[in-house]
Parts: C-alpha cells; sequence; structure tokens
C-alpha cells in the first residue's frame, strides 16, 4: 500500500483550440481515447478528479466545473478546480491535452514534493507549469483574487517549487507533449500507431 498522503486532481480542460478548427482539444483522441480520458487515467487514484472548462463528456464520477469568467484564462480555472477539490493537502494540477503522461510520472512527482510543490520540467529546461503537484492550500492562496488573464507563471513565480524531470525512453513520447498545433496532434497520433510485424 502506498506511504503518499491522498490527493486531489484538478485537469484545466478549456480554451478554444482555435488551430485545431476550433474542436474541444480535451476531446480529440490520440491512440483510440481522448486525451482528457488519458489524463484522468494518469491522475487515477486522486480523489477527487476536478475538470475545468465548458460542458463536455467526462468519466462518472469526475467533476466538471467552470471557471469565473468563462475564458479567464487558466489562474480562474485552476482556483476554480481547487474550490472544488474537497480537503487534500496536496493536489495535482495538469493541463487535459498531455496524452502521453502516466501515472507513474505523478507518483513520481507526489514522492518528490517538498516545500510548495514539484513541477516537471522539460528537456529543454523549461517548466511545465501543468504538470505538477502541489500542497492545495499554498495554492489555494497564491489563486486567491487573481485577476482573469493573469499568467499562470507570475502566479507561481514567489512559490518554494522543486523540479523534477522524467526520464524518457529512446523513440518514446515525453509525458510533458502536449498538442496544441495540428502538427502536434498529428505527431502525437503517428506515435501510437504501432508498424506491422514483419510476416
Amino acid at each position: 500500500m502506498s506511504s503518499l498522503p491522498p490527493f486531489a486532481a484538478v485537469v484545466l480542460a478549456g480554451g478554444r483550440a482555435a488551430r485545431l478548427g476550433g474542436r474541444p482539444k480535451p476531446q480529440l483522441e490520440v491512440g483510440g481515447r481522448t486525451m482528457l480520458d488519458s489524463v484522468l487515467a494518469a491522475l487515477d487514484g486522486a480523489v477527487p478528479r476536478v475538470v475545468v472548462g465548458p460542458p463536455q463528456p467526462v468519466p462518472t464520477g469526475v467533476l466538471l466545473v467552470r471557471e469565473s469568467p468563462p475564458g479567464g484564462g487558466p489562474v480562474p480555472a485552476l482556483a476554480a478546480g481547487l474550490a472544488a477539490a474537497g480537503d487534500a493537502e496536496v493536489v495535482a494540477v495538469l493541463a487535459a491535452d498531455l496524452p502521453f503522461v502516466t501515472v507513474d510520472v505523478v507518483t513520481a512527482l507526489r514522492e518528490r514534493l517538498t516545500g510548495d510543490g514539484v513541477l516537471v520540467v522539460d528537456d529543454t529546461g523549461r517548466d511545465q507549469l501543468l504538470l505538477g503537484v502541489w500542497s492545495t492550500p499554498v495554492l489555494r492562496a497564491a489563486t486567491a483574487g487573481a485577476r482573469p488573464h493573469a499568467p499562470l507563471r507570475g502566479v507561481l513565480a514567489p512559490l518554494a517549487v522543486r523540479r523534477y524531470r522524467p526520464a524518457v525512453a529512446p523513440d518514446h513520447p515525453a509525458p510533458w507533449t502536449d498538442c496544441d498545433t495540428p502538427v502536434e496532434l498529428a505527431r502525437a497520433r503517428a506515435h501510437t500507431v504501432r508498424p506491422p510485424a514483419d510476416g
């Protein structure tokens, strides 16, 4: 049995996906399931699991809430998710367009939580602000009263944050791989297509 403390999860699933034809980005499929379903699977064991965004299909037992004002950006969305996250002292915060994130990555983040939070750093050294695990009270305080469209990076900047760079196997998509453009979406889908076996 895991000795890690219980955790909640907030998944930010807003945005208009204008570069992807305006379709709800979290509902686009990669590898035979929606990106949102992949992210929620990586958050197995989180109670509650909260999705923040416009009306869209979510699995039974997952809470769907809306930020205020609608379309106000990631900071109000995060605040709305945290308000619905219950009394768990730890919360995982992920974007909804990470089709290759896994339970192992989320567990590794939970294991490394010290101070205010821990987040993934990609292979270029860039912080992945929507792929991390945080102290819920600290994050609630940081987002309280934040204005719509405030930059998330600025809100998180004062916090004591640890960085984690997951190992990525050769020829395997990194867990921070997101899908903001048609090219990125096509590349992600190509990674999930297995070549036929030699016969």
